[in-house]
């Protein structure tokens, strides 16, 4: 139980004396300074009112140490944004590492797509995943690529794969860069995001394809943001004939390489 630490400190954040908050609470300063130091326990009437006060339900409120909450979270919280602090949206991520103990780079295939929204935080479902290491990727980050479906957002086409950079701090999104969210409704999606947690606690989710129209996600229903960081598409746009002219060979050796990172994912899914 953590009623005691977590007023103390909301209150304190709010710069607000405990007459201020005894006086909004309906209650005596007397009383509200013995919750604070633990001396009595409030009944659930004076819970529920604090839990009204701050903006935080009454799970959290006795269950979660909020001094050891990010500040950018706290922030969320006292904002009205009540997110999940304590399970696997912000503060936990399954994850594998190789015989180095290095971070892989996990690969989501087209297969168990669907059995990611729910498998995501599952340490048994991550772990049988295929992995790999990218060498130019940073070794103090951590990276998933994921199967992308439709044409919603060219020029990553559908079938291709998109690799993302784990985001634990969803403050830091920045308007109209690409992302693959999760979430609970869509799954995995691949979208150009517009940060408005500050204004009603969502994001919008956009496409390249103008075709497709924008559509608002509130941060309750998000499971994982991960930053774009590269994608592979699973086939190469022909040259024009002046295109070749110039870069002709250039070109060729790509699609040679392509070819063959294409038939190396597709020997890694026949095997699961």
């Amino acid at each position: 139980m953590y009623l005691k630490e977590n007023i103390k400190l909301l209150r304190k954040r709010r710069k607000r004396s405990q007459e201020d908050v005894a006086g909004s609470l309906g209650i005596t300063r007397s009383a509200y300074n013995s919750y604070e130091n633990g001396v009595a326990e409030p009944g659930i009437a004076v819970i529920l009112k604090l839990s009204d006060f701050y903006q935080l339900n009454v799970d959290k409120l006795l269950r979660v140490d909020l001094s050891l909450i990010a500040e950018s979270q706290l922030a969320q919280l006292e904002k009205g944004f009540d997110m999940d602090l304590t399970g696997t949206r912000l503060r936990i991520l399954a994850t594998t590492v190789n015989a180095n103990n290095d971070e892989n780079v996990e690969w989501v295939p087209l297969k168990a797509k669907a059995g990611y929204t729910t498998g995501y935080a599952d340490p048994e479902f991550i772990k049988v995943l295929p992995a790999f290491n990218m060498p130019f990727l940073s070794a103090n980050k951590k990276y998933r690529t994921f199967p992308i479906s439709g044409d919603s957002m060219p020029p990553v086409l559908d079938g291709g794969f998109v690799t993302g950079e784990y985001l634990q701090d969803w403050n830091m999104v920045k308007n109209g860069r690409p992302y693959v969210v999760l979430t609970q409704d869509d799954g995995i999606v691949f979208k150009i995001l517009y940060n408005r947690i500050e204004e009603d606690g969502t994001f919008l989710l956009c496409s390249t394809n103008p075709m497709f129209q924008p559509y608002p996600v509130r941060v309750q229903e998000i499971l994982e943001v991960w930053k774009f960081v590269h994608y592979i598409n699973p086939k190469f746009e022909e040259p024009t004939a002046s295109d070749q002219s110039d870069v002709g060979p250039t070109l060729r050796i790509l699609q040679r390489e392509i070819g063959m990172i294409k038939d190396k994912v597709k020997n890694i899914e026949d095997k699961i």
